[in-house]
């Protein structure tokens, strides 16, 4: 049986993106001969594999059973295909994206773009933001690491803790709770909050630990990242609370004042992901190497 393995490459884009219009684009190739492409994945599997519902296509049954076996099939064959060679770092030309929450990027984005100029001039970084949704890009090899506070539940994306870091609170000077001779939780819940999610959530974690104390807070914004809402902050009345490696900038600038946490809680992880089909790549495992080094956060100030 002759099989040709642009199919399967095919058949993976069209598994991925639903359409003939959107694996063509992804593949860099005309619709028309992605059409043909479906066409003879047909004829060689005996099934539709997308079928059009109304505007939409969807996948039929047999394709969401084979989607992860032909993406895992794919990475193999690339893998086998791929040339194996020492990594060499001073003529070494390749593009990196990093998908990492705000924070981090202040926090090791420098330190990481540093050493990697310093050691491979020819290796660019992308840092993109993180999305509202989540997002298949990094099982799709479209980022390359992933750093934030959430470890992965698929099973084919690797994970490391890297740090943790603990939560702080944050106002301006000359906020009733820096004139407080403790800040207790009491004092802390009666003031006015907001809260930082890209997903636009007016409760978190925090909410849960003063409800156990028998206390509620009242949550008046939310802001996307936590840069803008320490703006919201030395603007107004506002507390704010993040991890103490975003406070690391505010803890010197005289309009904001960084305040003790008064609730039990762990710390924040850090954990740093990618996809296992990187475990063995010479660059990735080296950027990798470098990403741990800029993520781990400095001791206690």
């Amino acid at each position: 049986m002759q099989l040709d393995l642009n199919l399967l490459t095919a058949l993976d884009a069209l598994l991925e993106e639903g359409s003939v219009a959107g694996a063509a684009a992804r593949l860099h190739v005309t619709a028309p001969a992605m059409s043909r492409s479906l066409g003879r994945i047909r004829r060689t599997t005996g099934d539709q594999i997308l079928v059009r519902t109304g505007r939409t296509m969807t996948p039929t049954p047999y394709a969401t059973a084979v989607r992860e076996q032909v993406h895992e099939l794919l990475h193999q064959v690339q893998a086998v295909l791929a040339p194996s060679r020492e990594l060499d770092l001073a003529t070494l030309e390749r593009t990196f994206t990093l998908r990492w929450h705000d924070s981090l990027v202040a926090l090791g984005g420098p330190v990481l773009l540093a050493a990697v100029r310093a050691q491979a001039p020819g290796v660019r970084l992308r840092f993109v933001a993180e999305s509202s949704t989540d997002t298949p890009e990094l099982r799709r090899g479209e980022v390359d690491l992933e750093a934030n506070a959430n470890p992965p539940t698929a099973p084919d994306i690797r994970a490391e803790k890297v740090g943790e870091t603990r939560l702080v609170t944050v106002v301006r000077q000359g906020h009733p709770l820096t004139r407080a001779r403790a800040l207790t939780a009491k004092r802390y819940a009666a003031a006015e909050h907001l809260t930082v999610s890209r997903r636009g959530n007016l409760a978190n974690a925090l909410d849960e630990a003063l409800a156990q104390l028998g206390l509620t807070r009242r949550v008046v914004a939310t802001a996307p990242t936590e840069a803008a809402a320490l703006e919201f902050a030395r603007a107004c009345d506002l507390v704010v609370t993040v991890p103490e490696t975003t406070t690391r900038a505010a803890a010197t600038d005289p309009g904001l004042a960084v305040l003790p946490l008064p609730l039990e809680l762990p710390p924040a992880p850090v954990h740093l992901s990618w996809h296992h089909r990187y475990d063995t790549d010479p660059a990735h495992t080296w950027l990798r190497n470098l990403a741990r080094t800029a993520l781990t956060p400095p001791g206690p100030r």
